[in-house]
């Protein structure tokens, strides 16, 4: 019996132990100052968040990176964090070490991030936004309108708010590329821009 004893109290002791050690690490990994002593987060995206009202604003409220990007429930934690070691491979073979390796994978990183916040419904958005905690009449018209028509529409953060916190990718418009079927200037009532152009600048030099 005492040695029974014994042993459920050493296996209490151990199993105490090592969930402290493990919710300490899972901790000291869940900080800001981890996510940017990689010089690949510190001197890209961490070096933009801080130009924005994320970072800084009238209230003083500052959202840090795991706030944006590490989910606090427990069990959607541990997906993400082993999700991560992904990245800690990447960092190892050096797949963004330079600016220009970065730059070359901002698109395919953000969307990423932009489809996982769209399966999660904006998650982590939601701990400090939220649509049912919103006072559209303190909001500007524009800002009401939209709101109350992405959430009838169930629409979520991401959808519209790409951006907000980190350069956006660049996106090929194809703009003046051939289009189909284009306008011809010489019809009645369309306007040809290069003639209009001219036309004003004559009108201004007069």
């Amino acid at each position: 019996m005492t040695r029974r004893f014994a042993i459920l109290s050493s296996a209490f002791v151990a199993g105490i132990l090592f969930w402290g050690g493990f919710n300490t690490a899972m901790e000291w990994t869940n900080r800001e100052e981890f996510c940017i002593s990689c010089h690949e987060m510190k001197d890209n995206v961490y070096a933009e968040y801080r130009n924005t009202i994320h970072y800084q604003n009238r209230t003083g409220v500052r959202a840090t990176c795991p706030d944006c990007h590490v989910p606090k429930e427990w069990g959607h934690k541990m997906i993400r964090k082993i999700q991560a070691s992904n990245e800690v491979l990447h960092k190892i073979l050096g797949t963004i070490d330079t600016p220009e390796k970065f730059n070359a994978k901002r698109a395919e990183l953000a969307q990423h991030e932009w489809d996982r916040m769209k399966r999660t419904d904006s998650r982590e958005c939601r701990n400090c936004h939220h649509f049912e905690s919103m006072d559209y009449a303190e909001q500007n018209q524009r800002s009401s309108a939209t709101h109350q028509q992405a959430f009838n529409e169930g629409k979520t953060c991401i959808d519209c708010h790409k951006g907000i916190a980190h350069t956006l990718p660049s996106v090929e418009q194809h703009i003046g590329a051939p289009k189909v079927a284009p306008a011809d200037p010489t019809s009645p009532g369309v306007v040809n821009p290069r003639e209009e152009a001219v036309r004003a600048e004559r009108a201004a030099s007069s």
